[in-house]
């Protein structure tokens, strides 16, 4: 049996990714990914403890996480392309809604 602690390493260094990610990326799909990782990270944490404890809650939670993710993947996908429709870009520093 991997000790939980294991668990939490792995989804911290993994949140750690994700957030670095973000920060440091400038491209839409990089940061979409990002955030997809550090979604993950917190369905390890969640399944990690639901496990520790015997307890199928964390697990429940997981799945609503999965489907939040899911929906942001649907929405983000769609405004991009909108975006870079009309834009050429996915560069976020390029991508300027109030210039119109």
């Amino acid at each position: 049996m991997v000790p939980i602690n294991y668990y939490v390493l792995l989804s911290a260094l993994l949140f750690t990714t994700g957030v670095i990610g973000v920060l440091t990326r400038r491209n839409v799909m990089i940061m979409f990914m990002s955030i997809e990782l550090m979604l993950n990270s917190a369905n390890l944490a969640l399944v990690a403890f639901a496990q520790a404890r015997n307890d199928i809650e964390g697990q429940i939670l997981t799945f609503f996480v999965i489907t939040v993710a899911a929906a942001e993947v649907a929405v983000g996908l769609a405004l991009l392309v909108g975006i870079f429709r009309t834009k050429r870009t996915i560069n976020v520093d390029d991508i300027s809604t109030m210039k119109g």
